[in-house]
């Protein structure tokens, strides 16, 4: 099922997490992955949470950020 999560046969939807990988950001804002790593690649972009290698894309925060945007 797409756009949701299994946690211990729960599902969990994208809408209700707090952050999301670059394939669970792709899916949910409909933008690429190559572009969404490319808009979190600084080290103090306010959107991102950096768990080692991984990036995690803070939901709220992204989505306040597209909102302002006209391209990118």
């Amino acid at each position: 099922m797409k756009g949701v999560i299994e946690i211990e046969n729960k599902y969990v939807p994208l809408w209700e997490k707090a952050n999301l990988t670059l394939e669970e950001a792709s899916m949910y804002f409909g933008i690429g992955q190559n572009k969404i790593r490319e808009l979190t690649n600084s080290d103090d972009c306010p959107y991102v949470i950096w768990c080692g290698n991984k990036r995690l894309i803070k939901r709220r925060l992204f989505t306040e950020y597209l909102e302002k945007m006209y391209s990118i």
